[in-house]
């Protein structure tokens, strides 16, 4: 049992095949059962969100939960995503880890973890080996995956290219005491509050519940929206051999991720809103962030990719016409 729990507090104490071995997809081993002692912390999270009857609300409280909210989410996309799984961009450590411990704090596992788990996605997009594959369903492939044993472990196989950095390994390991520590720290930050600046009318609780809790849970399922719902609806302007799909609100919620039929098109691009119009906040943060000399080796979207999209769009109006030219004849 003590070890059991010991593998809440370090993720890779209890590492099984799937986290100690190559696993490539077929030959893994299948165990799509939910671990319901093992997902006791995802559960009392979103219980949590009942507390908002007792705590009340005020204006800070929103803001903050907003503010990190938008934080995090940048953490996860912008590091996580477009540098961790993909190298989109070149950063230096010290950036690195900020961000990446930025992400941690999002209570989506470890970044490893995270990264390995995406890579295995691209690998086997839409198919039996796909982590979250749609055609499991929407509710498996929303919260499903990663309920299950199989997809519990990081898979070290996959990320072999970062084990050479301790710290991220240390945030990868650590990642549940990170964000407990993380509720502790906004709840004794609303407590000050409440002394400090009473006019605020907030409280150590309330913090917690608005500017942790609430905010962690809206950034978790707007993250897995792209996981589910960006396999199901919006429009496709790239043919892939998947069902990803472009979607606006889904971009606006995760600050850009929703371009996912472009990013499965092609994912060395640190842009997944190919167009001007199509909105991706990261890019933007992330390129100021390279005009600081934050970051650096930004990859742009080929011309080639352009050339693609207008061929196809090209060949789909040629199709259009000869439809209705047959039909008018």
């Amino acid at each position: 049992m003590l070890k059991f729990f010991l593998g809440w507090i370090d993720s890779w104490s209890n590492t099984d095949r799937l986290g100690s071995n190559p696993v490539d997809g077929p030959e893994s081993t299948k165990d799509t059962q939910i671990q319901w002692l093992r997902i006791i912390p995802f559960i009392l999270l979103h219980l949590a969100c009942l507390a908002v009857f007792w705590v009340g609300v005020s204006w800070f409280a929103i803001i903050f939960m907003v503010i990190f909210y938008v934080i995090r989410m940048f953490a996860i996309t912008a590091f996580f995503h477009r540098y961790l799984s993909h190298k989109t961009f070149q950063t230096s450590r010290p950036i690195q880890f900020i961000f990446l411990l930025l992400g941690t704090m999002s209570a989506q596992r470890g970044p490893l973890w995270w990264a390995a788990h995406h890579r295995n996605h691209h690998r086997f997009t839409d198919t039996e080996q796909d982590p979250h594959s749609s055609i499991h369903g929407f509710w498996y492939s929303h919260i499903g995956w990663f309920l299950n044993a199989q997809n519990f472990s990081t898979r070290k196989n996959l990320i072999k290219d970062w084990l050479k950095f301790p710290e991220i390994i240390w945030l990868d390991r650590f990642s549940l005491p990170i964000v407990l520590m993380t509720a502790f720290a906004i709840y004794l930050l609303g407590e000050w509050l409440a002394v400090a600046h009473p006019n605020l009318g907030t409280s150590g609780l309330q913090l917690l519940v608005w500017g942790f809790v609430i905010s962690t849970v809206l950034l978790i399922h707007a993250t897995l929206c792209i996981n589910s719902l960006a396999h199901l609806y919006g429009s496709r302007d790239f043919d892939t051999p998947d069902s990803s799909r472009n979607n606006l609100l889904l971009s606006i919620i995760t600050l850009g991720e929703g371009w996912h039929n472009n990013h499965h098109y092609y994912a060395g691009s640190t842009r997944q809103g190919f167009f001007w119009w199509q909105i991706d906040i990261t890019y933007y943060v992330l390129k100021a962030m390279s005009w600081l000399g934050l970051i650096w080796a930004i990859k742009p979207v080929p011309q080639r990719i352009y050339a693609a999209y207008k061929n196809q769009k090209q060949n789909l109006k040629i199709n259009v016409i000869k439809i209705q030219t047959k039909e008018s004849s």
